[in-house]
């Protein structure tokens, strides 16, 4: 009886802990996925650059941003 009452709380705990909340952001495109333990962001972000003085380039930065317990282990923003 005990260890199903244990079970059941780590099972809560658990999905606690890993349910994400889905963030769009108002940067060009740019998606997070938000949980207590982790936060995975798809980054596209709208950059201008110029060419010359009067010619503007609009770009994006793409790529996937991983962090887990604050500390980021996977980054590939170009």
């Amino acid at each position: 009886m005990k260890k199903k009452i244990i079970i059941t709380l780590v099972v809560i705990m658990l999905l606690i802990l890993l349910f994400s909340i889905r963030n769009q952001l108002k940067d060009g495109g740019t998606v997070e996925y938000k949980a207590l333990v982790y936060k995975i962001s798809k980054v596209k972000r709208l950059i201008v650059k110029e060419k010359d003085e009067d010619e503007k380039i609009k770009e994006y930065e793409q790529g996937i941003i991983i962090e887990i317990l604050g500390f980021e282990i996977y980054n590939n923003v170009k």
